[in-house]
């Protein structure tokens, strides 16, 4: 269901960027399919890759890196999500996070300079990489068009790329029962909330409508989309409360 999910973000961020999308995807995707066939097959436990849990892993892996990732450095992510992050605490269900979210932070202290190299849409800024401020940065020094977040027209990794899509997948989920609302609801909710009272409250007093505003345009503008729908609602790391 999740993979299902996430496929719309897939083929829009292939469309709007390039097929360089596909290829990190499919590298994430089979590199976490094989890390968890190697570790079954040298510990001699059952294959579990049927579960199709792996596949979920290495998608929103890839979600967490930007197009041009080195695909090498994708495969070290893949590792240290699958061999370290799960089955060294005892396979799926014994995770103590999730297993893509450690390998982005592992890639993120380790590449940092290659974690922040992200590709813009050629009509954008007329050359095909560069480094520079995600929308979620951009908005310090001014307001990001909303329908370049809907639409998913910027820079990015994967999962910051087409608001619109990342929410019918959510909806998607939510409708088939993979996952409750109550999670992502009070997660974006509650961003919203807090950065509305920011707004309002901090220096200078913003008026409620441009507030409300800014924070319609935060919430859309990094991954929160994607930690809402595809990453808090993590069956073994989900909060209880």
């Amino acid at each position: 269901g999740i993979g299902l999910a996430l496929l719309p973000t897939l083929v829009t961020s292939a469309v709007i960027v390039g097929r360089r999308v596909l290829l990190l995807t499919g590298v994430t995707v089979a590199a976490c399919v094989g890390f968890e066939a190697l570790w079954c097959l040298i510990m001699k436990r059952p294959l579990t890759i049927g579960d199709f849990s792996a596949v979920v892993t290495g998608l929103i892996l890839a979600f967490n890196l930007p197009p041009e990732f080195p695909l090498w450095m994708a495969t070290i992510g893949a590792l240290v999500a699958v061999v370290v992050a799960k089955q060294l605490f005892g396979g799926l269900g014994f995770n103590f996070a999730n297993p893509a979210l450690v390998g982005r932070i592992v890639l993120q202290l380790s590449f940092t300079g290659e974690m922040i190299t992200y590709v813009y849409p050629a009509s954008q800024t007329g050359v095909d990489v560069m480094a520079g401020a995600t929308p979620l940065l951009a908005m310090q020094s001014g307001s990001v068009p909303i329908i370049d977040l809907l639409l998913g027209t910027h820079g990015g990794v994967l999962g910051e790329t087409c608001a619109l899509t990342l929410i019918l997948g959510g909806v998607f989920l939510i409708l088939t029962k993979v996952i409750s609302p109550i999670l992502p609801l009070t997660y974006i909710g509650g961003v919203f909330v807090l950065k509305l009272a920011r707004l309002m409250l901090g220096g200078g007093g913003m008026a409620l409508g441009d507030a409300a505003l800014q924070s319609l345009l935060y919430v859309m503008a990094g991954g929160l989309m994607l930690g809402a729908f595809f990453m808090a609602t993590d069956y073994t790391t989900s909060p209880y409360t």
